[in-house]
């Protein structure tokens, strides 16, 4: 300990130019520095900053507080893009016929400086394609198909623009045969108008505006279908709705005929115990190989083909049927039941893609029936003989949209100059003298009988 007071004085005295300068070690005031003082500023350090962690983040110790700053402003641009749409929503009525959708509406331009010069604004309207089961599975090209439908090019020169909204019209008609907007396990089919624009400080200003497509179908006659289940005698007459909805139920009417088979001293019969009906979706899609790629598939032009199946709606029916042995001809069974898409299920239109995305739907119905044999004779009670069938047949159904009350876009506008049909012949308007036989004269008292005759 005295050692250590003797450097600490040394260090306090006036330096020597013949001695070099002593470094000064500050762990000899911390080990001089004890007592009431120290223990005072401690006691006062608590109570200030409450802990001894707390204290070396507060007065900048071995912690260093983090400097997070003042929060960044975004630069606001010059020029903003929106893009309103004044048409009603793009509907196909009809199959692959159909004439087409045609949408318009504005790109607006909305300068929020005093003024701004561009050198370009272009707009297309394009068409994507992705697949979910590409064959090189981080290949863009073999996961996005893009076409350009349209392209519009509003100014050919560099052109100023105040301050203010600039509105620019744009129309197009979407060709009927194109496939709907579809979202599906496999691929999706969207469209979108992408806009953009350049201005002289090579400022580039995008926007992006989905377009969705739909395709609605007109209804159509139910459909009878029959369908003959051999060995046995039994007929199935199915009469159900072709076009179906994703939201709302339709009937289905069922008639079974031939259940009963008559022999000399006895009859067998069928009785049904249960049935079945759902309605699957199938998808199927074929990814196509970018040219990097093609080796996997066997060449360019060839791709791989995935399907996917899933029920979007169903149920199990074990009554409500009417059955009737003694009908001529052998009986029959009777029952009428509701069937829908579940709700929920998010079902996906049916749809024929040129890119290999093809979606169809079926109603499924299957029915379980058990052999029974009665006497001809006597009391006649049934006898279980053990034997059943499962009796499964399927029909197609097409999802669509409902068509509301709109109609198909030629038939909203005046008929074309070449659709009018011929005007009706013209009439001669010069008059010329009768050259025929004179004309009777009426007598003069029909004359003055005409000449009494007021209406009354």
């Amino acid at each position: 300990m005295p050692s250590r007071i003797l450097s600490f004085r040394r260090a306090n005295q006036p330096a020597n130019h013949d001695s070099k300068p002593q470094p000064y070690h500050t762990e000899h005031l911390t080990d001089i520095d004890t007592g009431d003082h120290r223990r005072h500023t401690a006691a006062m350090d608590f109570l200030h900053f409450g802990s001894k962690d707390k204290r070396q983040s507060s007065s900048g110790g071995h912690t260093t507080p983090k400097n997070k700053g003042s929060p960044r402003i975004a630069a606001t641009k010059a020029v903003k893009l929106e893009i309103e749409m004044e048409s009603p929503p793009c509907v196909f009525y009809g199959a692959l016929n159909s004439s087409g959708a045609l949408f318009s509406g504005q790109l607006k331009i909305i300068v929020t400086e005093p003024e701004v010069r561009l050198t370009s604004v272009d707009m297309a309207c394009n068409g994507n394609t992705v697949c979910k089961k590409p064959v090189a599975k981080d290949c863009p090209d073999c996961i996005n198909k893009h076409s350009t439908l349209k392209t519009w090019r509003f100014i050919t020169e560099p052109t100023t623009y105040a301050h203010g909204t600039h509105r620019l019209p744009f129309s197009y008609l979407l060709p009927g045969h194109l496939p709907a907007t579809t979202h599906t396990s496999l691929a999706n089919i969207d469209y979108a108008l992408e806009a953009k624009a350049v201005t002289t400080l090579a400022d580039t200003i995008t926007i992006h505006h989905p377009l969705r497509v739909q395709r609605a179908l007109q209804p159509t006659p139910e459909k009878q279908s029959v369908r003959i289940f051999p060995p046995t005698n039994l007929t199935i007459n199915v009469i159900h709705a072709q076009i179906i909805h994703p939201i709302g139920s339709f009937l289905v009417q069922f008639r079974m005929n031939g259940v009963v088979t008559k022999e000399k001293d006895a009859s067998t019969r069928w009785r049904i115990r249960k049935m079945d009906w759902r309605i699957d979706e199938h998808t199927r899609n074929v990814s196509p190989a970018c040219p990097k790629h093609a080796h996997k598939v066997g060449g360019e032009g060839k791709g791989q083909q995935h399907e996917d199946v899933r029920m979007i709606g169903g149920d199990s029916i074990k009554k409500g049927w009417k059955t009737d042995f003694d009908t001529v001809g052998g009986g029959q069974i009777e029952m009428e039941f509701p069937a829908q898409i579940r709700p929920g299920s998010n079902p996906v239109c049916d749809v024929d893609s040129p890119t290999g995305l093809v979606t169809m739907h079926l109603l499924i119905i299957e029915i379980i029936i058990a052999e029974e044999h009665v006497k001809n004779s006597g009391v006649k009670h049934a006898v279980p003989t053990g034997a059943a069938r499962v009796l499964r047949t399927q029909f197609k159904v097409t999802v669509t949209e409902r068509g509301g009350l709109g109609v198909s876009w030629d038939e909203e506008i005046p008929p074309m100059y070449e659709d009018v049909p011929v005007s009706p012949p013209g009439y001669k308007t010069s008059i010329t003298d009768y050259e025929g036989e004179a004309l009777p004269v009426p007598p003069e008292d029909d004359l003055e009988h005409m000449g009494n005759l007021r209406i009354q």
